[in-house]
């Protein structure tokens, strides 16, 4: 038991010499975690998708948890902040997108290669039970694990860093810069090639929401609230661009 204590405390102070020396990985570290994860989805047979999106959600949530003394703090929840913008963010998904699509707009992003194709996860994961399991779990860790690092990163982290960026950790949460509004509308493109357009509207709305409360909680569960909507309305409406 006390060579368990030991090992743990040794641990801990590791971490802790880590999160003061680079401020930078407590908040990168989890959304890394979680790309990396991201590309076993693709590379194991459709039966275990299921298992590969536990994985990414739970091992991004447990690097959260590692830094968790060294977070910046969370703020207050404004849940009517949450339940308004969730909606109506959620709705401009996808009225925006087939806005941008009937225009000859809403293609692949043009400066990644590649092209955009939708495909019916159905026909490849069947309409039974494997279907019904990936998409739940592809809903929960959208719901919970992706506002968590995401915003960890986009606006705790980048927001700042690219005000200061060798000093982040001194720029009080939610100041506001143009280039840093801009500049991560536009990066969020990279993560959303095939909704770019969408994407930057997106991050302005969610950029302008912690300018206003600088609560990472409130960008944490109005993101949260976003896909639980938006997922809601893939299912209901059919367009598969967003799985």
């Amino acid at each position: 038991m006390a060579d368990n204590q030991h090992t743990r405390s040794v641990a801990a102070g590791h971490l802790d010499r880590l999160a003061t020396a680079r401020p930078d990985l407590v908040l990168v570290a989890p959304l890394g975690v979680f790309l990396a994860l991201l590309g076993v989805t693709y590379l194991v047979p459709p039966v275990w998708q299921p298992a590969a999106i536990l994985l990414r959600g739970v091992a991004s949530l447990a690097v959260v948890w590692l830094f968790r003394r060294h977070l910046p703090p969370w703020g207050q929840a404004h849940w009517p902040i949450v339940i308004a913008g969730g909606s109506l963010v959620a709705w401009g998904w996808v009225v925006g997108q087939g806005l941008l699509d009937r225009i000859g707009l809403g293609g692949w992003l043009p400066i990644i290669p590649g092209e955009k194709v939708v495909i019916d996860p159905r026909q490849q994961l069947g309409a039974g039970g494997l279907f019904w399991a990936t998409w739940t779990l592809r809903w929960l860790v959208a719901c919970t694990a992706v506002p968590v690092v995401e915003e960890l990163f986009w606006r705790a982290f980048l927001l700042r860093a690219l005000i200061d960026w060798h000093n982040f950790e001194r720029v009080p949460l939610g100041t506001f810069t143009w280039l840093s509004f801009l500049g991560t509308s536009l990066i969020s493109t990279l993560q959303h090639p095939g909704n770019w357009g969408v994407s930057i509207l997106c991050w302005m709305a969610f950029n302008g929401v912690f300018y206003w409360t600088r609560s990472i909680l409130c960008l944490v569960l109005l993101h949260a609230y976003t896909n639980f909507v938006l997922y809601l309305l893939v299912l209901r409406v059919g367009d598969w661009s967003f799985w």
